[in-house]
This record gives C-alpha cells, structure tokens and sequence, in this order.
C-alpha cells in the first residue's frame, strides 16, 4: 500500500510524463513548453513574455466505491481496539489545461497532452519508479516537496493507477473555473483510479479456529453446531432495560427490569458501565425468570454505590456461565439511564442584590468532569466548578427569580431527576421536587 505522499506523488508521475512525452515528440510548437502542477489561478495570464504552458491540476478527490469497505470493521466496537488497517481508496480528478497566446497553440499543446495519456492508461510500476527516483540524477538536487516523494511506495500499491478521461459536461466545468476563480482555457478532465493510502499501526489478526464448540473434557470431541428450535438468538443476549413505572430512569434503590434471551446460567452478574469509570461495577441480579427471558435487578444505594456510580447515561451487560457451558460469557451491553436525585430537602438558597444562590446534595455523588444543570421553574443555572465529587453544587440564578415555591430538577449529563410521579392513573409533578426561593 502507499503512504500518504501517494497523492503528490501521482501528480508528480504525470506531469514528469507530459513532460517527457512533449520532448520526445518533438518541438511542434517551435518554442519550449512549460509544464507545471500548480492552481490556475496562481499563472500569471497578464505576463507578455510567458510562452506556452501545460498545466496540471488536482481539483477533486473522491473515495472509490470498489475499495470503499475493504478491511472494515477496522476497529473493536466494543473496545476500540485497532483490527485492521483499512486502506483508504481515493479517485484523483485532474483538469488538463493548455496555455498559449498565439493562433491554433494551445488547441495544438492539447492535443498533444490528452495523446500522450491515451497511449499510457496506465502508469506502470517501472515508470512510477523512474519518475520519482530519476536516476542517474541525484535526488538531492531536486525540491524538497519531491525528495519527499520517494518514500511514496506509490510503484508499489497493490493496484496500479490507471487513467481515463471523464466526461465533463459544460455545466460541470464552468463551476470548476467558477470555484477556481480564474478565466477559462482550454482543458480536458481525467481520472486516476485508484491511490491506496493504508497505515502501519499494529493491528489484531485471530487465531484459526481449532473446534466448533466446546470440546468433551473426555473425549476430546467437539460438541460440534448448536441448534435451537426457536427465532431468539443463540447466545445469551440482552435487549431492554426498564425502570419502575416507565419512568425516564432509574435512581439509586430502584429496580430494573431487563428483558433478554437466555439468560439462565451459574454466577449470573450484571455489571454497570459509566465513562467515568475505569472498571465495571458488578452485582447479582434479585431474580432471574425460568425461561431466561428475563430478570431484575435493584440498583444499590449504599455509600459505596453513590461513591462509585455516576448519573448519566450508563452501559448494562451480563456475565454468566450458560447452562452447559465450562466457561463464563458476558453478553452484549444495553443503555439505562441513571438518574440523579437531588436533595431539595436539604438545600440552601439564599438572596442577595445581584444573584440567587443554590447549593444542594445529590446522589450518586456528582464528579468534577461531568456537567450539572438546576432548573427552577423556567430559569437554568450551570454549577461552579468544583474539585471533590463530594463538595456540594453550587449555582448561582439571576436576581429577577421568583420568590416561593417552584418546580425544581437536577440534571447532569443530560440526565434529568425524575420529575414527575408516575404512580396514579395521570402524571402530575412530583411534591419533593421543588425548592422555595426566598
């Protein structure tokens, strides 16, 4: 595969052709042909004493769709971790464009261009190589930008470059000169298909698959393709995640429901995942159903629990040992809310001439990298920064607040306090989430 010089190192390919081939076709303009790579809008077309130019120009890339999935998933979904290094396949499109002030010369020096890359479709391996490595000429004494395309590895990719011109309708190209800002020439479209750019970074390749199943510690037979006589799938799985009474989450001293297949099996553990966390919180689940459709689990409210936990979003996933299986597997994760509970109850407000202050309890402890937001009424606030998870949040509300009791919540990470009592036959505002403001 190439490196990313791959790209100037093409452009630098075909210009070193055109110019070559110009050579050796002979002088037929009857003055020397200048050949560059530039934008066009840097050629200076008010210059009387320029002669004839032929320029090259890199206007558009765009991913090949041949290439476009080859070696994805190129990382764990899961961990993250690197599998492959998925190359990336680009098409480079050029515009061709010939420069000349006297009669029939630029048509002439088009001609001649768009010849030469009808007879060499294809850059060859060798040709890359001698373009970019002009040896007996020492590298030294070329620019730097092309000492730099030697280590392109461009002759070396797995497919070679292969050119075709495009058909450009007159629409296409006046927005082309439009967007270059720059008087039109005659010119001529192509594409190089396909330059591919692949990263060196250590990737994971598995190991080759010794058994289907799990071998007989006796025998040494494989127990060979398991098939279930049902729709669900065939690992343990989880699907949903449900608080009490539908509610937008679940707090601390509540339970979950969790709905799944296969779900039965020794040492069932749930574990709680948090970004904020660099390993799982685990505890057993209260009950699992027979059919290992289901179980439920109550979300712990210790110290330890509002220490270790964070509100916000958090992944949900199963460790367990299926029923004739000999080693434990861990089952996909799902999304719960965690909600925060904030104690209202215990909060201080006060008033001053230039601001409300608030400053409150919650529950699990509210960390220093993760955003709380009160809401009083209508009116938000953001709270101060703090450096301990267990310093109380503090928020500061504009003098105009209202006095009296209103409706409160606490929200972090998005994650709002539960706000309204799910309990009877109509929701209404739950009575301990508010805060009288003095």
């Amino acid at each position: 595969m190439s490196s990313p010089l791959a790209i100037g190192a093409v452009s630098a390919v075909l210009r070193n052709l055109l110019d070559n081939g110009l050579i050796e076709a002979g002088n037929a303009m009857g003055v020397t042909v200048d050949v560059s790579a530039v934008a066009p809008d840097t050629i200076d077309l008010e210059d009387n004493e320029a002669g004839p130019r032929l320029n090259l120009f890199l206007y558009q890339v765009t991913p090949n769709p041949g290439w476009r999935n080859v070696g994805l998933p190129s990382r764990s979904s899961v961990t993250g971790e690197r599998l492959t290094n998925a190359p990336l396949a680009l098409d480079l499109h050029y515009l061709l464009t010939a420069y000349a002030r006297a009669d029939f010369q630029a048509e002439i020096l088009l001609g001649y261009a768009m010849h030469l890359l009808h007879e060499r479709p294809v850059l060859d391996r060798e040709a890359i190589r001698r373009a970019l490595d002009p040896s007996p000429l020492d590298v030294s004494m070329l620019p730097p930008a092309f000492q730099a395309l030697v280590a392109s590895d461009l002759a070396d990719q797995l497919e070679q470059i292969k050119l075709t011109p495009s058909a450009t309708t007159t629409d296409d190209m006046s927005k082309i000169w439009s967007a270059i800002q720059s008087h039109y020439r005659p010119s001529a479209t192509y594409q190089a298909s396909v330059v591919l750019i692949e990263g060196t970074r250590p990737g994971v390749s598995p190991l080759p698959v010794l058994s289907r199943g799990l071998r007989d510690p006796v025998t040494q037979r494989e127990r060979g393709v398991v098939v279930n006589p049902d729709l669900l799938p065939s690992v343990p799985t989880l699907i949903r995640a449900e608080p009490q009474l539908g509610q937008s989450g679940a707090r601390l001293g509540e339970p979950v429901t969790v709905s799944g297949a296969r779900l039965t099996g020794a040492g069932p553990m749930v574990l709680l995942r948090h970004r904020l966390n660099d390993t799982p919180f685990e505890l057993a689940p209260d009950s699992v159903a027979a059919n290992g459709m289901s179980l439920v689990f109550t979300l712990p409210d210790d110290a330890a629990a509002q220490a270790a936990l964070a509100a916000g979003q958090i992944s949900i996933g199963l460790r367990l040992q299926p029923d004739g299986e000999t080693a434990p597997r861990e089952t996909n994760s799902i999304p719960l809310v965690l909600a925060p509970t904030a104690d209202f109850a215990g909060a201080t407000l006060q008033r001053a001439a230039d601001a409300v202050t608030v400053e409150l309890g919650a529950v699990p402890e509210v960390r220093p990298q993760q955003k709380a937001v009160l809401i009083i009424g209508t009116a938000e606030a953001v709270a101060a920064p703090r450096e301990l998870p267990s310093d109380p949040l503090e928020f500061s509300f504009s003098p105009e607040l209202a006095a009296g009791s209103q409706p409160a919540r606490l929200r972090v990470d998005g994650a709002d306090s539960i706000f309204l009592d799910l309990a009877g036959p109509t929701p209404i505002f739950a009575a301990d989430q508010s805060l009288v403001v003095p």
